[in-house]
């Protein structure tokens, strides 16, 4: 790296908390680890120019899961796994909006939709007669029905007679809010540094040792809040996902506002700057998606497109003006992976493409184990 020694003096000596990661989970540990400790000296370390993985390439989605989701988990997971999973996204949601304020990540309560396509009729059907159900487990957090069928208003093609509505659903701007807590990360004395990536960790009796290519610092802890990127450190407990994405240009009187989400959430889209904002398809190809290279395909980005064409903007002339893809980190449960590794390493990791919703908190308990 051919750093000067007021270079090392200055960013890489004496550190407490060595933060791997700057996105959502990252920062929160960050901002939280100052809290508790005042006055120690907290180094985050971000591979990308801009966070890396999906803090700044996600949809804005505030959600905390589509009724065919929860189903899903449902059949999946015990009752109680289910709620315990719903409540932290909810509550990490609180926990952004506190940190931040809704200006600054420009949260709009549109509330959200689920579409079911004409082909899924039974999926359709088992949302319908289950929401009733689902309604009385999640009264107890909500106080009241969090789903309710709503007549599609919008114009959408292909789809059964009824929306499935949940006013509790808002969307936010990611690049607003990645803005606004690197700002809070500043102000607390928290550095981050960029084009920094993490090649080994020794640990020794006392610290830990890092390695960024030729040149290694001692730090006291190392947190890893890498989500998608933490395959190796969690011994496979974390694989990732690549979701791609795609936005059209402006569009003169478009009339759909809301976040939405079609066939278990795996297709999802919104309104923003008078633009459609598509993502999805993974489970088009899912070994195919199981990765972290960031890129796009013909055949995701082909089937965007005709969900576009044909279901969201049937009479619409659209142009799409930008692609790209983000990579997320799941498992074979939900909840996220926030432990302690070793002596002096944790982390925080598999937001199971919630981190909007659960990345506040993961961060937060995750600096909450040392």
């Amino acid at each position: 790296m051919n750093l000067g020694y007021w270079e090392i003096k200055s960013w890489f000596t004496n550190i407490d908390f060595a933060v791997v990661g700057s996105g959502i989970v990252g920062l929160h540990a960050a901002l939280r680890l100052r809290e508790r400790f005042p006055e120690s000296r907290i180094l985050v370390l971000e591979r990308g120019p801009l966070p890396q993985g999906a803090s700044t390439k996600n949809a804005g989605f505030a959600c905390f899961g589509s009724l065919s989701e929860i189903i899903d988990d449902l059949n999946n997971h015990t009752e109680e796994e289910v709620i315990a999973l719903i409540r932290k996204r909810w509550e990490g949601l609180q926990l952004l909006r506190r940190r931040l304020g809704d200006a600054a990540i420009d949260l709009k309560p549109y509330g959200g939709y689920e579409l079911f396509l004409k082909e899924d009729t039974a999926g359709y059907e088992e949302c319908l007669r289950r929401m009733p159900f689902v309604n009385e487990l999640l009264k107890p957090l909500f106080k009241t029905d969090v789903f309710a069928r709503e007549v599609d208003r919008f114009g959408f093609k292909g789809i059964h007679e009824y929306l499935i509505f949940n006013p509790f659903e808002a969307q936010i701007d990611t690049g607003s809010m990645m803005q606004a807590l690197l700002k809070e990360a500043l102000k607390h004395d928290i550095l981050v540094l960029n084009g920094q990536t993490v090649t080994a960790y020794h640990e020794m009796q006392d610290c830990v040792q890092v390695s960024l290519g030729d040149f290694s610092f001692s730090a006291k802890k190392l947190l890893f809040a890498t989500n998608g990127f933490a395959t190796s450190i969690t011994n496979g407990a974390v694989m990732p996902a690549r979701a791609q994405v795609l936005i059209t240009e402006p569009i003169a009187g478009l009339d759909i506002k809301g976040t939405f989400h079609i066939d278990r959430g795996y297709y999802y889209f919104r309104n923003i700057d008078n633009r459609i904002l598509l993502g999805g398809a993974r489970n088009l190809d899912f070994e195919g998606e199981t990765t972290t290279a960031f890129g796009t395909t013909d055949r995701i980005q082909g089937r965007l497109e005709q969900v576009l064409r044909e279901i969201i903007l049937p009479d619409t002339e659209f142009t799409i003006a930008h692609r790209w893809s983000g990579i997320m980190g799941m498992g074979s449960h939900k909840m996220p992976v926030v432990q302690q590794l070793s002596e002096h390493v944790y982390c925080g990791v598999r937001l199971g493409g919630m981190g909007v919703a659960i990345g506040s908190i993961v961060g937060a308990e995750l600096a909450g184990l040392v």
